[in-house]
């Protein structure tokens, strides 16, 4: 059983239970699946292999690994949910009930399929680690696309590219994300994948002068007493260049990340102070700095850019972080976990949060429906949100915009005028502002300021916009207002003050 052994080694922090537990569901699973085979030819086990190894390497607990061995258990063979119960227990069978729904998923139309995408986040904001699984599995299934038929190819591309590359995104599991991306990207545009693939080749000669670079830097670093350096190139993923070539009126001279320098560091203060360093040492480009320390992106990405010129006359990109934002920033929610977890004899401990359920509409049949509000306040507002606003939704088209305005497009930061800050989709306005504060500002919404300039309560909103809300007592909700606003949640609480009013 080499593949058995490969995965066991792989465990971050492995003990006689843990290793007992994975070896019980793999010997489970190589059992069940006996004879079963994949369109590429090779035997089931060995995708069921691959997906634990995935999450294993991503640190997750001996749980969630043993669930990635039984994933396709109840949809692939004979054994039924009270069978997988009895064998494994309740949390077990639990992740694995919810990686079988998130399997029906397909993206063929909106309205065949929407319950499955109500039952897929429901699962979701239950246990994040029944989508972690999904992520692992899709992640091998692109890795082997090319087996599968072709006319399906393009479909499973496509289906990677507008549910799991997004939520990969949202839950700051970068590495997955990109992968997974430029898998896809291969698939819905060949051309397009080809032809940027070809540029960047040319490009490629920065690579050299960007290693004789490094090692100059880690010898003044380590003079300067910056101790644990870690200094790598960091290559941009295929489909980031495109979309990047498609802004520069596609001109790869002017990117100037395609390769960049990746320095981690202990501390908060060695980034900063290393920022200093590079800046005495190179010009840096002007409007070329940015500080996602002070102000991370919405899904927690943290780190210091700067590009600058090299010694050497060229152009380059810097990236400066400790080593825990790296791993936050390449396994996101998972690296969290694996940090808490460090040097801890426990299995999954810090997860407990996960299991709390949200009051949705469908129920469990292995936990019950009970809530933890200490615990809930863990969870991202993001998927407390989601699952808030799809619980009134009952038009299925209605239901899928909510998703792509709100979940699937690209975030950014609005200021409070009062301080705070507010994480909304491209092309909000004042209005979804205004209702992230709470139903009674958004319902009492009179007029707006951004940056200190009166503006009408439709204007949308651009990242790093400070707004401020004034408010009247006897301002009401509008019917127009549903055509100026964009996010679900502001078209929900509309809809609910509309009908106190008629009341």
């Amino acid at each position: 059983m080499a593949e058995l052994k490969e995965l066991l080694d792989v465990l971050k922090y492995p003990s006689k239970e843990k290793v007992a537990l994975i070896t019980k569901a793999y010997c489970y699973a190589e059992k069940v699946h006996a004879g079963q085979t994949r369109f590429s030819g090779e035997p089931v086990i060995n995708h069921l292999f691959e997906t634990a190894k995935i999450l294993a390497e991503f640190g997750m607990g001996s749980r969630t690994i043993s669930a990635g061995l039984l994933h396709d258990v109840l949809e692939d063979t004979d054994v039924s949910a009270q069978m997988l119960l009895n064998e494994f227990g309740k949390e077990i069978a639990f992740l694995v009930e919810g990686a079988t729904k998130l399997g029906t998923i397909r993206y063929n139309g909106e309205e065949r399929h929407v319950e499955s995408l109500r039952k897929f986040f429901v699962a979701m904001s239950r246990d994040i680690r029944v989508l972690v699984i999904k992520l692992a599995d899709r992640l091998h299934n692109m890795r082997t696309l090319r087996f599968v038929p072709k006319n399906k190819q393009r479909r499973i591309a496509e289906e990677t590219m507008q549910i799991y590359v997004p939520l990969a995104y949202r839950l700051g599991m970068r590495k997955i994300k990109r992968e997974m991306e430029d898998l896809a990207f291969k698939y819905v545009e060949p051309e397009k994948y080809d032809k940027t693939r070809k540029l960047m080749k040319k490009h490629m000669l920065r690579e050299k002068s960007l290693g004789t670079f490094k090692k100059r830097l880690l010898k003044i670093l380590a003079k300067e007493d910056i101790k644990n350096i870690k200094i790598d190139i960091r290559s941009k993923s295929v489909y980031s260049v495109y979309n990047k070539l498609a802004n520069k009126n596609e001109d790869i001279e002017k990117i100037y990340d395609i390769n960049a320098l990746r320095i981690n560091v202990d501390t908060v203060a060695d980034c900063y102070k290393v920022l200093g360093i590079i800046h005495t040492l190179c010009r840096p480009l002007p409007g070329r700095i940015k500080d996602y320390i002070a102000f991370p992106k919405p899904n927690g990405y943290q780190s210091l850019h700067t590009t600058v010129f090299t010694p050497d006359a060229n152009v380059a990109e810097i990236q400066i972080r400790t080593h825990e934002m790296h791993d936050s920033a390449e396994y996101g929610f998972a690296a969290h976990m694996m940090y808490k977890l460090k040097g801890k004899n426990s299995d999954d401990s810090y997860y407990s949060w996960f299991k709390q359920f949200f009051p949705a509409p469908q129920k469990s049949k292995f936990f019950g429906n009970q809530i933890d509000p200490e615990r809930l306040a863990h969870i991202p507002d993001w998927i407390k949100k989601l699952v808030d606003v799809q619980s009134y939704v009952t038009i299925p088209t209605e239901f899928m915009d909510n998703l792509k305005s709100d979940f699937f497009q690209n975030r950014m930061f609005i200021f409070g005028a009062r301080g705070g800050v507010v994480d909304l989709p491209v092309l909000s306005t004042p209005i979804d502002f205004a209702y992230e504060q709470g139903a009674e500002i958004g319902d009492h919404l009179f007029g707006t300021k951004v940056n200190g300039k009166l503006v009408p309560i439709g204007t949308k909103l651009k990242n790093g916009d400070i707004v401020e809300i004034i408010s009247k007592k006897g301002s009401h909700p509008h019917e127009k207002w549903f055509q100026l606003c964009n996010t679900s949640l502001a078209k929900k609480q509309i809809r609910e003050g509309l009908s106190q009013i008629k009341m």
